[in-house]
């Protein structure tokens, strides 16, 4: 479910709409399938990101994203200089916005993990 404000709230409910619509396709779900890794997003799948994890924050700087082709590769090295530089001039907001790239760091290193010790595992099989 995706929370608006102000606007533009329509138009994101609508992109939503129809992203759900093209992306539930005839593909059959598999439970072995792992996400993409962070470090291979283009500029969409950050888009995306930003949308969901920053949902108060994405009409304020999605453009800024975008014009600045930031990828999930770019993503995992911003600190909170790089977003003020990006044009993010709110503390508040860099906090938070920093906040969720410092989570989905975490979380591609623990996917990283498990994967290692999944492929170990198997080598001792």
């Amino acid at each position: 479910m995706f929370y608006t404000h102000g606007c533009c709230g329509l138009e994101l409910v609508k992109a939503t709409m129809v992203e759900e619509i093209i992306n539930s396709g005839n593909k059959p779900k598999n439970k072995t399938t792992r996400p993409r890794p962070v470090y291979l997003w283009n500029v969409l799948d950050v888009q995306k990101w930003l949308r969901r994890h920053c949902s108060d924050y994405y009409q304020l700087y999605h453009e800024k994203f975008l014009h600045h082709d930031i990828t999930g590769r770019v993503l995992l090295r911003i600190n909170e200089n790089i977003l003020l530089r990006l044009g993010v001039d709110n503390e508040q907001h860099r906090m938070d916005i920093w906040r969720e790239i410092m989570k989905l760091h975490l979380k591609t290193d623990m996917l990283e993990i498990r994967e290692l010790e999944r492929r170990n595992n198997m080598n001792f099989d």
